[in-house]
């Protein structure tokens, strides 16, 4: 380990120590769940924003995190973080044998279906052939997904068995089927018969961008951001004209809105 590493690990025991922090002693794995999703999203934000130096340090905290989870699991004995680089180590170069094997591979569609390949054999391995006959291939998905990223992982996962559709043509006419169901559902005015209809239009187009090879959660993120830039513009302007927004009429901020999206 480097010098830095080995500090870090260090000042993490330090931490927990008796003499360490109160608030660190009292931390668990569950404890901290909600930091780890806060920095994954924070680390997302600074990738978006193409700053090197945020990034640097949203990758910080959560190296941090790591190392606190791996702590905690020392404390009581379960593993410490050698174990882990380890078990890392050993997956990634099992997982590679186009790399550290004799393996060949042409491009990275091929890597990755190699790598789920892999990945199977080894839950198998696992299971020591004692597999459970009610085991599904759409199992095992971490159900703290985004709707967004759990849909879109359902729907590869499907798809490496053939469950999937030849050509875009059938994932746009599936899109348009489930609209019109949709629309169908408002006529019939049925609250629950229209929030599923809605909840399958989603899904399928959650479809067409894993088609095209798109990340959905991705797509709509940048959709957010690029709503909310526009919309600060018309706050803005409107300021700037002396209105007050929540005055103005859907007209002129429909207008104010169309100026804004061709700038």
């Amino acid at each position: 380990m480097s010098s830095n590493f080995e500090s870090l690990v260090g000042l993490m025991e330090k931490l927990r120590s008796k003499e360490g922090c109160p608030w660190d002693k009292e931390q668990t794995h569950e404890s901290l769940k909600s930091c780890l999703i806060e920095e994954v999203y924070e680390i997302v934000d600074a990738v978006d924003s193409k700053n090197p130096e945020q990034l640097k340090e949203e990758l910080a905290d959560m190296f941090f995190l790591i190392i606190f989870y791996c702590q905690i699991a020392g404390d009581s004995k379960n593993f410490n973080i050698n174990d882990i680089l380890e078990v890392c180590l050993d997956k990634m170069t099992r997982r590679h044998p186009h790399v550290f094997g004799d393996k060949s591979i042409d491009n990275a569609d091929d890597a990755l279906s190699q790598w789920h390949e892999i990945k199977r054999r080894e839950v198998n391995t696992k299971q020591n052939a004692k597999i459970n006959e009610n085991e599904s291939i759409v199992d095992n998905i971490p159900k703290h997904l985004p709707a967004l990223q759990k849909a879109q992982k359902v729907q590869k996962k499907v798809a490496r068995v053939g469950f999937d559709w030849e050509v875009i043509e059938d994932v746009i006419a599936k899109i348009d089927e489930e609209l019109q169901e949709v629309k169908a559902a408002i006529n019939k005015k049925e609250s629950e018969q229209i929030a599923e209809e809605i909840g399958d239009l989603l899904f399928a187009t959650v479809n067409l961008s894993r088609f095209l090879k798109l990340d959905s959660e991705d797509l709509l993120r940048r959709s957010i951001s690029k709503f909310i830039d526009r919309f600060k513009k018309v706050e803005m302007r409107l300021t700037a004209a002396g209105k007050n927004i929540e005055e103005c009429s859907l007209e002129e901020m429909d207008g104010m809105w169309n100026e804004v999206k061709t700038m």
